[in-house]
């Protein structure tokens, strides 16, 4: 093990800790900021949307100023910050990204000082400093697919209060006032913008912008075509309807079938564990040669990546896109 890294490292992992111990706890225990975003979200259908440009700046206030800049600057920043967004997660992207660094380096030091690999250090920082962002994601697809369950009886209730003589902005704050979140937090935000004044067609792309949601498109473009070309709007919103209804029934069926082989994934990629696990504590000798041994390290690390192709292999061939 190369000793001249050792200090480098430690000083690496400190500002981490140190920067994101600030940041977590500034982010957490700031319960003034958030006391004050619930009186700004109550009095914005009151007063107007100004009172949203001090909501956004009291969010800006809980950010990392030095990371927030430096991520401005790169591409994949947009994506993160729209991940976050999407997916009604607290903190801003930079607080994430110094999470990730963070768990990286707390994972990475430890396995490099133990075992003096870089490699082994390497991997188990890259597993570590990508779980916030597989926290976000999982996170944004529960959101889009409550989301999406949601629509199609939205959807259906917009096309019944067309039908009773309402208006279509009507119907869709009846669906505001029916339904839960997310489809209610983001309706009514289009909602608002409407009334504020935007155009209707910024205010729906704004909407396709915000979720994530391949049968809402259905819906956004008939709008738009309805308004320009004239027909009848509550018939073609109950066809989009049953035909996303249809979609999810569709959906959920092939989930059933396909549920062998996603188990057979997480068996397979679990068997190897499960395996050396038991033959450690059966004889850990005949198992330690793997960890001690050059040949077993590179055994270890050609396993694990023949592993990860196999299960993408797997996951591939039991996605199926509706």
């Amino acid at each position: 093990m190369d000793t001249t890294l050792i200090p480098i490292l430690a000083a690496a992992v400190v500002f981490l800790f140190t920067a994101g111990l600030i940041a977590l706890t500034g982010q957490l225990l700031d319960r003034n900021r958030k006391v004050v975003r619930r009186r700004l979200d109550g009095l914005v259908e009151k007063v107007g949307p100004s009172l949203t440009l001090e909501a956004d700046r009291s969010e800006r206030m809980s950010e990392v100023p030095w990371l927030a800049r430096l991520m401005a600057k790169t591409r994949w920043a947009s994506k993160l910050a729209k991940l976050v967004h999407q997916s009604k997660s607290p903190g801003s992207p930079a607080l994430y990204l110094l999470l990730s660094l963070l768990l990286a380096f707390l994972g990475a030091y430890p396995a490099f000082m133990s075992t003096g690999s870089i490699r082994t250090a390497l991997g188990i920082g890259l597993v570590l400093g990508w779980l916030p962002f597989l926290w976000l994601k999982k996170r944004f697809n529960k959101r889009m697919l409550t989301f999406q369950s949601q629509l199609a009886d939205a959807l259906d209730l917009v096309a019944r209060s067309m039908r009773a003589g309402h208006t279509f902005t009507s119907g869709m704050r009846m669906a505001v006032n029916e339904f839960s979140d997310p489809i209610s937090s983001e309706l009514g935000q289009t909602l608002d913008e409407i009334n504020y004044g935007m155009d209707m067609d910024a205010a729906l792309r704004g909407l396709l912008h915000r979720v994530d949601c391949p049968d809402l498109k259905f819906f956004v473009v008939s709008v738009n075509v309805q308004r320009e070309t004239g027909g009848n709007l509550a018939e073609i919103i109950a066809t989009i309807s049953t035909l996303i209804r249809e979609r999810f029934k569709l959906h959920g069926k092939i989930r059933v079938l396909s549920a062998e082989g996603r188990i057979s994934a997480w068996i397979l990629l679990a068997l190897p564990f499960v395996i050396t696990g038991i033959l450690w504590l059966m004889n850990p000798d005949y198992v330690n040669v793997l960890f001690t041994e050059e040949m077993g390290r590179h055994m270890i690390w050609g396993s694990l990546g023949s592993m990860a192709v196999g299960f993408l292999v797997i996951k591939r061939m039991i996605k199926i896109k509706v």
